[in-house]
């Protein structure tokens, strides 16, 4: 197949977005919400028409209470996140709003995380992406381990640990790009975007490659290349039927669903084109690389 044919050229362009994803992670940052951070969260109703987004940031920039991230919900709702606030400042803040009793609101729910609590759930995010990482290289090794020549199964489990880092850097990526441009926050949508990302990926690439190891039992004496390529040609069309159902439903959401979910959609969205792109064009010709077969007797395609 064409994708074992190229492998270096996928290969190279899988590098340049997890090199281009690096630089964005590194040099703006993410930016960090609530959630991992601390702070605290005002979600409110307008009775009548909800004035625009720009106008409340002013009126809230004149209350001294610091920066206020403002993100509208449905038609009448916003939700503001800032600092740790108290009881008194909170109604302090929905009296700026009300505008002295000029306009109508109702307050949906106000939450305060503080800062221990926001840094403990950053590290059982980040616990929870690693144990889930160990947890899939062990299952891929069990999985094939009777599997011995001419990939034996541990190559199998780094070959996709590769895949599946590349699946998390590059949406890491394209959210520190929105959350400098934009304000996105990374919340624990966000890691839960990166979950469900890396769920379907090791799917794609167990399909793969347990069709890989079925060829191999088939037709023992075949170059392991043409084995690879043939096994993805049959497994392709399944591959991106899936992947492209899931992806349309995420994109959709991400343009007509809730406010609050946008940005999780989206960045679900990208994670599982590269995450089916990984599984398809990087794990694969991984594979075949590090099996490095000996050339006597190979026939490469």
């Amino acid at each position: 197949m064409f994708v074992i044919k190229y492998k270096k050229i996928f290969i190279s362009i899988s590098i340049f977005f997890v090199a281009v994803s690096l630089f964005f992670t590194l040099f703006y940052g993410l930016n960090l919400g609530i959630d991992f951070k601390g702070g605290s969260q005002l979600k409110v109703t307008y009775t009548n028409e909800r004035p625009e987004v720009s106008q409340i940031k002013e009126t809230l920039s004149k209350s001294n209470y610091g920066e206020f991230l403002v993100q509208p919900v449905g038609e009448k709702g916003i939700i503001l996140k800032s600092r740790d606030l108290t009881e008194s400042e909170k109604n302090n803040i929905v009296g700026v709003l009300t505008n002295s009793g000029k306009t109508a609101l109702s307050i949906d729910s106000f939450t305060t995380i503080g800062p221990s609590v926001g840094k403990e759930l950053k590290n059982k995010a980040i616990i929870a992406i690693v144990l889930v990482l160990i947890a899939i290289i062990l299952f891929v090794a069990y999985a094939f381990r009777h599997v011995s020549k001419p990939a034996s199964s541990w190559k199998y489990g780094l070959a996709v640990i590769i895949a599946l880092i590349h699946d998390i850097i590059i949406p890491t990526g394209a959210f520190a790009l929105l959350g400098h441009f934009y304000g996105a926050e990374l919340d624990t949508l966000f890691v839960v975007a990166l979950l469900t990302t890396l769920a379907l990926s090791i799917s794609d690439s167990i399909v793969v490659f347990d069709r890989i190891r079925e060829n191999l039992r088939l037709n023992p004496g075949k170059p392991f290349e043409n084995v690879v390529g043939e096994s993805l040609s049959q497994t392709f069309g399944r591959s991106i039927n899936t992947s492209l159902t899931t992806i349309i439903m995420a994109v959709t959401l991400a343009i007509v669903g809730p406010e609050s979910t946008k940005i999780f959609s989206g960045i679900l969205a990208l994670g599982l084109f590269f995450g089916t792109y990984s599984s398809i064009f990087l794990a694969s010709p991984i594979l075949v690389i590090m099996s490095n077969p000996p050339a006597g007797g190979q026939k490469k395609r």
